[in-house]
């Protein structure tokens, strides 16, 4: 199964000018109109006393088609900046409604500070408000969490894409009082990312619960495919926070469901068809959602081929968008794989001209 990453149309982009506040990104500054009913959140603007660097609560609201991006390495293995700026370019051209920077689609393990910092700051500045740009800043460690989470913020996130603690098996308290400390002290809104495939542990529904009434916990991605989960999530969507889909074969039925979009691998070679997808789902057109969806479900196998990114990033290379090249003890797709890869890049092909003019957010 491909491992995804996911309507920002709720936000009015780009943002007017307000008062800055340090280390938020404008998009957290903005109060929006959500689905679902309020949770009893303080209001935006709120200035209660706080140990957090940030004092108030967040009011950013996420939702839509999110793109997982996938990071371009040039023949030498650097971060191709180029291909990087291409890549940020082309999903704002096809409707995409915000960026995650160095997901797990984007190779964050292989990454060096510098290069997080690097490829941040690129985006932040591509990007220029038009969406959310969410850094994926998790770890296993806390305290470089909060770290990694505190840099985000100076180089201009709008929030952090915080995955549970990944191989040390935290248990549900431990990740309860991670979660809290990131969103305590790391200056940015926290999204909670669950993907127990990789991490080896669990976040559970009720733990989130709890985690949710936190001021600047806006939302989770959940990776985790059974309907069960995503509709004992449900409940918890509304202005203050956002159940995201972090799966894409299931996405499309967790959005008829009622989450509010999703965090996507897919998406990075289909960002029209995409957004499509979601606009669909999100307004209940089951009929014209499912149709889209099922016209999607090849890619999303052949997406989940060999562990993400792999395919994905063999898909970019062969659209011509970057290098097909990754980071040790990741290697490029295998011969036996390639066999589907003409026919996949066709049917990409053929899926985004269908959809030549996205919505926009």
């Amino acid at each position: 199964m491909a491992q995804p990453a996911t309507d920002a149309a709720s936000i009015p982009w780009p943002p007017p000018a307000a008062p800055s506040t340090p280390g938020v990104g404008r998009a957290a500054q903005k109060a929006v109109p959500s689905r679902g009913t309020s949770r009893g959140r303080a209001a935006p603007g709120s200035t209660a006393p706080r140990r957090s660097v940030h004092p108030g609560p967040s009011t950013l609201q996420i939702s839509g088609s999110i793109t997982a991006l996938a990071t371009p390495f040039d023949a030498k293995g650097a971060i191709d900046l180029g291909a990087w700026r291409r890549l940020v370019r082309a999903q704002l051209e096809g409707g995409t409604q915000g960026l995650v920077v160095a997901g797990s689609t984007g190779e964050a393990a292989a990454l060096e500070p510098d290069e997080f910092a690097e490829l941040l700051a690129t985006a932040v500045a591509e990007v220029a408000g038009a969406v959310p740009v969410l850094a994926g800043t998790g770890g296993s460690n806390t305290a470089k969490v909060v770290r990694a989470t505190r840099q985000a913020a100076g180089l201009g996130a709008d929030a952090a894409l915080v995955v549970a603690p990944p191989y040390v098996r935290p248990t549900q308290e431990g990740m309860r009082r991670h979660f809290l400390e990131v969103a305590e002290e790391g200056g940015l809104p926290v999204v909670l990312y669950n993907v127990p495939t990789r991490t080896a542990c669990d976040l559970l529904p009720e733990t989130v619960e709890q985690l949710a009434s936190h001021q600047r916990i806006v939302g989770i991605k959940e990776a985790r495919a059974e309907p069960e989960r995503m509709a004992a999530l449900l409940g918890l969507c509304g202005p203050g926070f956002s159940v995201l889909s972090g799966d894409d074969p299931t996405a499309c039925r967790a959005m008829l469901a009622g989450a509010d979009g999703c965090i996507s691998v897919a998406s990075n070679v289909v960002p029209r068809s995409f957004r499509a997808l979601c606009d669909l789902a999100r307004r209940g057109e089951t009929e014209a959602a499912g149709r889209l969806d099922r016209e999607l479900s090849a890619l999303y196998a052949f997406l989940g081929i060999e562990p993400n990114p792999i395919p994905a990033k063999a898909l970019l290379a062969a659209l011509g968008q970057c290098e097909d090249v990754l980071r040790l003890p990741l290697l490029p797709l295998s011969a036996a794989a390639r066999e589907g890869l003409a026919d996949m890049v066709r049917t990409v092909q053929r899926s985004e001209r269908s959809h030549a003019e996205p919505a926009r957010a």
